[in-house]
């Protein structure tokens, strides 16, 4: 069995990074899906593409794929851009701005 160790990124339709935190260990697909041509919904015969495992920490997760004989590949997170602003938009509705609001 494959797997991949990774760390989800925040979503990008919000700024908070819940969800984030964790580390996932994931199964590769083995087969490819199926379109059923009845209903048309796709199917495989695959369970373990559908298991996601939470682990607090990358070593957790590397261990228990050691223990289990899962040959996972670890994907490290990227580092979050630096440049992001602390106030962010309720900045502009602060009342102590130092500037004119410009819009």
């Amino acid at each position: 069995m494959r797997a991949r160790i990774y760390r989800p990124a925040k979503t990008a339709m919000s700024s908070g990074t819940a969800k984030s935190k964790e580390w996932i260990l994931e199964f590769v697909q083995a087969s490819a899906r199926e379109v059923d041509p009845l209903m048309g919904w796709t199917s495989s015969a695959d369970t373990q593409s559908q298991v996601k495992l939470r682990f607090s920490t990358k070593e957790a997760a590397m261990e228990y794929a050691e223990e289990h004989g899962i040959d996972a590949q670890v994907i490290e997170p990227k580092p979050r851009k630096a440049n992001i602003r602390k106030g962010g938009y309720g900045e502009n509705f602060a009342t102590n701005r130092r500037g004119a609001w410009t819009h």
